[in-house]
């Protein structure tokens, strides 16, 4: 039967083993590990197997004796075995519980190591609280399987299978009983499959989002106290939850539904055995020992079936969150090293070219973010970009440093195209500094050597020195090794600036990209940082995106945009001559004072 015509419960359940297919290899590095675990398992099994025959030889011979040696000898035999299990089994244990742990830290190291090579598009449309949870509750999920349930599956299957062939060595015909019994319990276990796994999937989706609602609020704690919104976000993240836990009950309502039917199944048909051999027993044609080690076996292998059931039910909740690693696992990232990058000249010298480029943002229902932009950069030219909100200034950066492929055009360093090049090249050439620097919770020197751990404290103090933060670092508790809290929480707007602004000190690298860096600074302190920033622009290519036109006055040139087109090129006393755009935001930034007459005199 092939795949296609096969009944809908069998396409399901060969679904729910394809969902975990691909995390097989995981398992496979670990092959020596799993085989100890097998014999482990074997020998447990065994053992088990052997206590109803240490039982059956007690009654019929042990007791039957008056020699209490005899039975000293049954009792001392079945703890002997008893030893074995323990030992067998917890081997068993320790192999498979550390395979599982093993196995979900290698998946967590990849699937994260994944993440971090998507690009900026993904992470547009995806939220992040949402990866969290597919992170971390889906991959323990899944630590259940590679762990306990296989483990429990094939021990079971190991006792199912030792108990059928001692039953029918035992009695044939109480057997033929049993077995009859056996598709009315698979049955059902089948049949649950795809509800089951569907029920699991959508418990995991709705808990994705209540992580994800979570995360982005807690993020934003500063904002949800100043609008004194915190009983809305409560309410609605309540609701999350609840739609969660309705998933997650009803995932197990129906879990529960099927090991109750299967159990009810099991332990039946043994009753039914039971009153069978009592009938044998009565009539003289089965001895006590016999019936009881036949029982004995009959218990193991119908608790061995039960115990399938919950697996089975566990594997099919595994399969939809397997499911869902799954789906950002076979993501291919759009911006993406090519076969064979093109290397950048060295040393880099920083011409930059954007030739006709045109870019829409994936999804965006807008126009064009960029539109025909052409214009060049010469190496260590100083160039500043302005113009209103939504001119595309921000889009020549994030294209610049290829978060995004351009739609049509070209854009160049040195000559080379930046599709030829391997993103990790590329940014390695180019230092930022944010308007919105982001800090990480961690200490005020590994926020400085951010992506150059190898970096020595005295590389990171001297960058902080020239970015003017050494002094309010040197004020801290722990000074370079103070913890600073979760996106910097615990230093000032500045302060957090002066930090980003250190970063790209550090970075030394020949293109220097500025978006407004000096914005979050006071007067004083934005003096001591153009000073600083002053000294590090020399000799490097540099553009700076400014909306402070004080911030532009000694760009050699400055590109106006509107609309995602330059308009005006020129410098500030040229373009305000002009009397176009450049000269009408002045005039909105500068009022009739003393400060304006100056700067048209400049």
């Amino acid at each position: 039967m092939t795949a296609e015509n096969a009944s809908p419960d069998i396409r399901s359940w060969r679904r729910a083993f394809d969902a975990l297919e691909p995390l097989l290899p995981y398992a496979w590095r670990y092959k020596g590990r799993i085989a100890l675990a097998l014999v482990a398992l074997g020998v447990a099994a065994l053992a088990t197997l052997a206590l109803p025959l240490a039982v059956r030889g007690m009654i019929d011979h042990g007791f039957s004796t008056d020699d209490p040696s005899a039975v000293n000898a049954y009792f001392g035999a079945m703890v002997g075995v008893v030893a074995i299990l323990a030992l067998a089994s917890g081997s068993r244990y320790y192999l498979v519980m550390t395979l599982g742990e093993r196995i979900v830290a290698d998946l967590r190291a990849d699937f994260f190591r994944h993440l971090t090579t998507l690009d900026a598009a993904f992470y547009d449309r995806t939220k992040t609280g949402e990866l969290t949870s597919r992170l971390t509750a889906d991959t323990t999920q899944l630590k259940s399987v590679f762990g306990s349930s296989v483990s429990i599956a094939l021990r079971n299957l190991f006792m199912f299978a030792g108990a059928v062939v001692m039953m029918i060595l035992t009695s044939p015909k109480l057997t033929g009983v049993a077995l009859t019994a056996i598709p009315f319990i698979v049955l059902p276990l089948i049949g649950s499959a795809r509800a089951m796994r569907r029920r699991s999937r959508h418990a995991q989706d709705r808990l994705a989002t209540a992580s994800a609602y979570a995360a982005e609020n807690l993020a934003a704690m500063r904002t949800m106290q100043a609008c004194n919104a915190q009983n809305v976000a409560t309410a609605r993240f309540g609701e999350a939850a609840e739609g969660a836990y309705t998933a997650a009950r009803d995932a197990t309502q129906t879990r529960a539904l099927v090991t109750s039917v299967t159990i009810f199944l099991a332990f039946g048909s043994v009753v039914a055995m039971l009153w069978l051999g009592a009938q044998d027993v009565l009539a003289e044609r089965m001895t006590t020992g016999v019936l009881s080690q036949f029982v004995l076996y009959a218990v193991l292998a119908a608790s061995s079936l039960g115990e399938l059931s919950q697996v089975w039910t566990e594997v099919s909740a595994a399969a939809g969150a397997a499911g869902r690693i799954g789906e950002i696992l076979s993501i291919r990232p759009a911006v993406a090293p090519p076969a064979e990058p093109a290397p950048l000249p060295k040393p880099v010298r920083g011409r930059i070219v954007f030739d006709n480029v045109r870019f829409f943002y994936p999804g965006s229902p807008g126009p064009a973010a960029v539109d025909g932009l052409s214009f060049s950069v010469a190496p260590g030219e100083r160039v500043a970009i302005v113009g209103p909100s939504g001119a595309g200034k921000s889009t020549v950066f994030q294209l610049l440093e290829r978060f995004y492929d351009v739609s049509s055009g070209a854009i160049t360093i040195d000559g080379v195209d930046l599709r030829a090049l391997d993103p990790v090249e590329l940014r390695a050439a180019i230092a930022l500094a944010p308007q919105d620097p982001i800090v990480f919770g961690m200490s005020v020197a590994e926020n400085i050597a951010y992506g150059r751990e190898g970096a020595s404290r005295s590389a990171i103090v001297a960058a902080a020195e020239r970015a003017q933060a050494a002094q309010f670092i040197d004020a801290l508790a722990d000074g370079y090794d103070t913890q600073i809290g979760e996106r910097g929480v615990t230093l000032s707007g500045g302060q957090r600036q002066r930090l980003a602004i250190a970063r790209a000190i550090l970075a030394d690298a020949p293109i220097l990209l500025l978006d407004e860096a000096t914005s979050a600074l006071d007067a004083e302190n934005e003096a001591l940082v153009k000073e600083a920033l002053h000294d590090v622009m020399r000799g490097r290519t540099t553009l700076v995106i400014a909306h402070r036109l004080a911030t532009v006055l000694e760009a050699s040139r400055i590109l106006v945009m509107s609309g995602g087109r330059i308009v005006e090129e020129g410098t500030h006393a040229s373009l305000v001559a002009e009397g176009g755009l450049y000269a009408r935001l002045a005039r909105l930034q500068f009022d009739t004072s003393a400060e304006a007459a100056a700067l048209e005199i400049a």
